[in-house]
């Protein structure tokens, strides 16, 4: 008889301790269990601003902290690259625009990465693609500037946030179309490249949602948006299009995460993304506004699609220059 109540209270011992190794197991398993980097490929300024009334968000739904981390350097690429070959387990994420997932590989060889080196996780903020000037500049439109650039091939300076960035490519699309040659001068992001122009060592910017401010505090004035339509932020600006070209484009940024991310994974981030817009979109918008962005939140596959169809957009302006 005790030999059998042994035997039993063994048994009942062994089972308490295989439940606490199979509840262990899970939980080890369960993601997030431990803070998740969102690496960024510039200097603070216009990437992290976006994303960032995200990323503030994001630990309510998830449960554990989100953290914005600077690598900047080669167009955003440097960051692009140390997603790429990190381990595809959700806590090393990329917060980036099209550019450095789309453009820049269209454009350098021997990264180390390509646009299908990335899962698509979630679109976030879409904004409008500039060109700006000081206010002071002495061309009120385009069509002064470009009429100043065919007068001086080259003479004229521009920059953006990085070299064959997508601001760097529009600037040069532009130049192509418009019959004109401008120089280009490299930044480390975009808020150099504004800081550059206000200072009085540049001609123009390429530039997105980090000139607005300076826009309405009228230190920086719009010369045209690459938008296809009008942007209510500046509804007397005009779109290129408008101005006789037909380049048109709009700034878009989201989270990346590593090829062969498990799914479950990315729905998770997902999830938390899709949260903020259904409860917090007031608070979002607001703060969105303010930089002149705006929501544009797409899941996984509608996200996919974008960067396709961003994917031929810029195929072609690289032929184009080309020729």
């Amino acid at each position: 008889m005790k030999r059998i109540r042994f035997f039993c209270l063994s048994l009942a011992v062994m089972s308490f301790l295989l439940s606490l190794t199979e509840e262990g197991l899970a939980a080890e398993k369960k993601f997030p269990s431990k803070p998740i980097q969102v690496i960024i490929g510039f200097q603070p300024g216009e990437t992290d601003n976006l994303l960032r009334p995200f990323v503030e968000r994001m630990p309510e739904y998830l449960g554990q902290p989100m953290n914005l981390t600077y690598k900047p350097g080669a167009g955003g690429s440097l960051a692009a690259g140390f997603v790429a070959a990190s381990k595809p387990d959700g806590y090393t994420l990329f917060g980036s625009s099209q550019s450095s997932i789309v453009v820049i590989p269209l454009t350098q060889k021997g990264l180390g990465y390509t646009t299908e080196s990335f899962a698509p996780i979630v679109c976030l903020v879409e904004t409008p693609a500039l060109f700006v000037v000081k206010p002071d500049a002495p061309w009120k439109n385009l069509k002064e500037f470009v009429a100043e650039a065919k007068k001086s091939p080259g003479k004229l300076t521009y920059s953006s946030s990085g070299t064959f960035g997508t601001g760097h490519l529009l600037g040069e699309a532009f130049a192509k179309e418009a019959g004109i040659k401008l120089t280009h001068i490299p930044s480390q992001g975009s808020t150099p490249a504004m800081t550059a122009l206000m200072g009085g060592h540049l001609d123009m910017a390429s530039l997105g949602a980090v000139a607005m401010p300076q826009i309405k505090g009228g230190t920086l004035r719009p010369l045209a948006v690459f938008n296809p339509k009008r942007i209510s932020a500046l509804p007397d600006t005009p779109t290129i299009v408008e101005l006789g070209y037909k380049i048109t484009a709009t700034l878009i940024y989201g989270l990346y995460a590593p090829k062969n991310t498990p799914k479950e994974i990315i729905d998770t981030i997902y999830g938390a993304a899709k949260k903020i817009v259904e409860k917090d979109r007031a608070v979002v918008s607001e703060r969105l506004d303010m930089m002149g962005g705006q929501i544009g939140f797409a899941g996984q596959a509608e996200f996919a699609s974008i960067l396709k169809t961003q994917y031929e957009l810029f195929s072609k302006v690289m032929q184009d220059m080309k020729k």
